[in-house]
């Protein structure tokens, strides 16, 4: 391996399954020294189990979307390794069953549980991190979790009000602190995937309408993206390969944005 993180410490946010958990995987086999957080111990035991062969990690408990929760997984975190290099934000989830939905369905009940968990949530762990690197005039990097319905809507099959404007509000926050924070070296990107195959597309992934729509909505590869998909895109963007790009969001879609898609 080319061991593009050698010996940088990254905090995974939603480290424990899908997509955090290939991410914090690619981060140990490019020479990273890796915290995960999430909500369940289990979970954290399972993913630390599954990857302590391949390096150094550790597990910390804790709810991004609850203030006091982050502030104490990131200061056991930071505390641990004597500090921070790199956040990569993951943690969200589907607002479906709480009632998000298409706008004139959307409940206020939907709305809010979704932005709470997938915005606010995005807010409280880069806050913490920049408030800990500004006094030491630490540089840093943070990868935010979008989605391409934040930028490339398809309400087809994918009308979910909520998580479209909370994946927006990632994007705007991101970008809003790229620009306030670039003078002091605190680098913020933000990737935008479109359907790829983990635990929380389940419902999308096995529904045969869905598959059908992709051969032409994602043609690069007909089908779902890998969690590996989106690591791979991880790496680069919180390695020093990428010191001289911020505010970017990089849509890794399989060709999402630029396909009509064929119903």
């Amino acid at each position: 391996m080319s061991e593009r993180l050698r010996e940088k410490r990254c905090l995974v946010v939603g480290g424990t399954t899908g997509l955090g958990l290939a991410a914090a995987r690619r981060f140990l086999e490019e020479g990273a020294v890796v915290a995960i957080a999430g909500r369940s111990p289990e979970k954290g035991a399972a993913a630390v189990a599954e990857l302590s062969p391949g390096g150094d990690i550790r597990y910390f408990v804790g709810d991004a979307s609850r203030e006091d929760s982050v502030e104490s997984l990131v200061e056991e975190a930071w505390s641990t390794f004597g500090g921070m290099d790199v956040l990569y934000h993951v943690a969200g989830m589907s607002g479906r069953r709480y009632g998000d939905g298409a706008l004139h369905e959307c409940t206020a009940e939907g709305w809010d549980i979704t932005l709470h968990a997938n915005l606010k949530s995005v807010f409280l762990t880069n806050r913490a991190l920049i408030r800990r690197w500004l006094p030491e005039s630490r540089p840093g990097a943070i990868l935010n979790m979008a989605s391409v319905l934040g930028i490339s809507p398809s309400p087809h099959f994918f009308d979910t009000a909520a998580y479209a404007a909370a994946k927006g509000g990632v994007i705007a926050m991101s970008r809003q602190a790229a620009a306030r924070y670039a003078a002091q070296g605190i680098r913020v990107n933000v990737i935008a995937p479109s359907l790829i195959d983990t635990p929380m597309s389940t419902r999308a992934v096995n529904d045969e309408a869905i598959l059908d729509f992709l051969r032409t909505k994602q043609p690069l590869t007909q089908g779902p993206g890998r969690a590996g998909d989106c690591a791979e895109a991880a790496v680069f963007l919180c390695s020093d390969e990428a010191r001289f790009i911020t505010g970017v969001v990089l849509p890794v879609d399989g060709g999402w944005c630029v396909s009509e898609g064929q119903y």
